[in-house]
């Protein structure tokens, strides 16, 4: 965990405020566009934010987090309570969503899911464009900096005076090897994998999609490095058996999503069942299982 100090509480939207948090030990660990962190808040509870800053600028991390009115504790605390000068522990960050080579970008943005892309449009320079989604110009963080720092290459789209955009006409207008991010909303993800091909378009989702698996049943987990078996029964998750067995490991979102827990998969077969596509000997014990009696992992 890195050591830091919340610096600065800006409104940048009627329900979104940013955090600005400076390192209490010196610079800040590097990170590159479409990184995450682990936040650990005062009230015990570990919650992920994209970084939205400069990554330049190793003095600070900047994040900004939407109240949520069914907050489960998080964005309520932050919201309500957390004052400047408060010393808050931070993650290294994470990137599962890395901005890859391609000669241009276009870059879709719903709500606070302009996070992630804000450092995305500032690295891609004038090969990115920014199409962002939200009811009001009041309701959508950072539209006034967008506006001023990238004019036209922002659109700020209005959605309840414009509608939404034709993602359709979108991808037909795109340059030859051009690349897709998209962040926001569920309707909108699913809008835009309708629109543009699988290999084209990438994606970071806030929740896991809904899908159907086969009934859970048990299996053994083998920690190679430590010689235990660990028996995960059908009622309980791989990372809560190995808690259970002495064997903790950092988890924060619990949905497959965040990859605070990842492992590496020494042999078996992982029952993937996480948002972050694991693969190369990786899984996510927060949701995922196994289809072999027995995994062998690394701990």
């Amino acid at each position: 965990m890195q050591h830091t100090i919340l610096d600065r509480v800006d409104q940048v939207a009627g329900d979104v405020v940013s955090l600005v948090l400076r390192g209490a030990d010196g610079p800040l660990a590097p990170w590159e566009p479409g990184a995450h962190l682990d936040l650990a808040l005062p009230n015990w509870l570990t919650r992920q934010y994209s970084l939205c800053g400069d990554p330049a600028d190793r003095g600070a991390y900047r994040v900004a987090v939407r109240y949520d009115r069914l907050s489960r504790g998080g964005s309520e605390y932050i919201h309500r309570f957390l004052r400047t000068g408060r010393a808050l522990d931070v993650s290294l960050p994470r990137n599962n969503f890395p901005l890859l080579p391609a000669p241009a970008y276009l870059f879709l943005a719903g709500g606070i899911g302009i996070t992630p892309l804000l450092p995305m449009l500032r690295a891609a320079g004038a090969a990115g464009t920014l199409v962002y989604l939200g009811k009001s110009a009041e309701t959508m963080p950072f539209a006034a900096e967008l506006r001023a720092e990238y004019g036209n290459r922002a659109r700020i789209v209005e959605t309840g005076r414009e509608g939404r955009p034709d993602f359709s006409a979108l991808a037909a207008a795109l340059p030859a090897g051009a690349l897709v991010y998209c962040c926001g909303p569920a309707s909108m993800i699913a809008a835009a994998e309708a629109a543009f091909p699988a290999g084209q378009l990438h994606v970071e989702r806030f929740q896991p999609v809904a899908r159907t698996f086969p009934p859970n049943s048990a299996f053994d987990v083998v920690c190679a490095r430590s010689g235990d078996t660990v028996r995960v029964e059908p009622d309980m998750t791989m990372l809560d058996a190995l808690h259970h067995a002495g064997h903790p490991l950092q988890s924060g979102c619990r949905e497959g999503i965040c990859g605070s827990c990842e492992l590496n998969v020494l042999s078996g077969q992982p029952e993937h069942r996480d948002e972050l596509g694991a693969a190369d000997g990786r899984m996510y014990p927060c949701v995922s299982r196994s289809c072999s009696d027995r995994l062998v992992v690394d701990l």
